[in-house]
């Protein structure tokens, strides 16, 4: 059925107008950014395919490449694209509304702020919130991508960066793309490392994330820092 073919009250963009975004299904909104379909099915018809696919699930939609989402009739790079860059909007969106608390008082407020940043990566990176007395944010910093080991988080960046935020503590973090959040033997020697390094300039870590699309591991929370 073409959008054309229904009641303008059900077209998906009369819908907002008359009724509100709220009023939107997920293939209905996703089907305005995709502005059209196909000679052989509508948009609300292509969004609900793609969205299928992904058992309905934003997160997961985000990960695909253009290329993933070029393997759907009607879907030419130009609506990958656009369909790519939506969904970066609203990360970002996430992001500044979890950077708009000034101060970090739990493990939950610190994963509000990594997820949107690493929670739906395919490869690891490591990341650390520099913090002020008071826990206010300071800043943040990506030290490394594409594994955790000793040699690919060099803890002289880490401190370097601490002096040059003026902090006092710190969180590390990085993401388990496999969505484990159990943390390795690696995961566990860094961390101790850290914390002995952070003790020589005065620099407490407070806390070590392992972060995924929907869940967190705290080494302070589960005793283990």
């Amino acid at each position: 059925m073409k959008i054309k073919s229904l009641a303008e009250n059900e077209r998906p963009r009369e819908k907002l107008l008359t009724h509100g975004k709220q009023s939107l299904s997920d293939a209905e909104l996703l089907a305005i950014i995709l502005g059209s379909g196909s000679k052989t099915e509508s948009s609300i018809h292509l969004a609900q395919r793609i969205l299928f696919s992904v058992n309905y699930n934003w997160n997961e939609l985000a990960k695909l490449s253009i290329h993933d989402l070029c393997k759907f009739n009607g879907i030419g790079k130009v609506k990958a694209i656009e369909i790519i860059a939506s969904l970066e909007i609203g990360r970002r969106k996430s992001l500044q509304e979890a950077l708009k608390k000034e101060k970090i008082t739990s493990s939950q407020d610190a994963f509000n702020i990594l997820q949107p940043i690493i929670g739906d990566h395919t490869i690891e990176e490591f990341w650390v919130i520099f913090l002020s007395r008071s826990n206010q944010v300071l800043g943040k910093e990506k030290i490394s991508q594409g594994g955790i080991t000793g040699t690919t988080v060099d803890f002289r960046i880490i401190f370097k960066h601490a002096l040059e935020f003026n902090a006092v503590s710190l969180i590390i973090s990085h993401n388990h793309p496999s969505g484990n959040v159990k943390p390795s033997n690696s995961d566990i020697q860094i961390t101790h490392e850290i914390k002995a390094a952070g003790k020589i300039l005065n620099i407490s870590l407070m806390d070590h994330l392992i972060v995924t699309q929907t869940s967190y591991y705290s080494f302070a929370d589960e005793g283990t820092l």
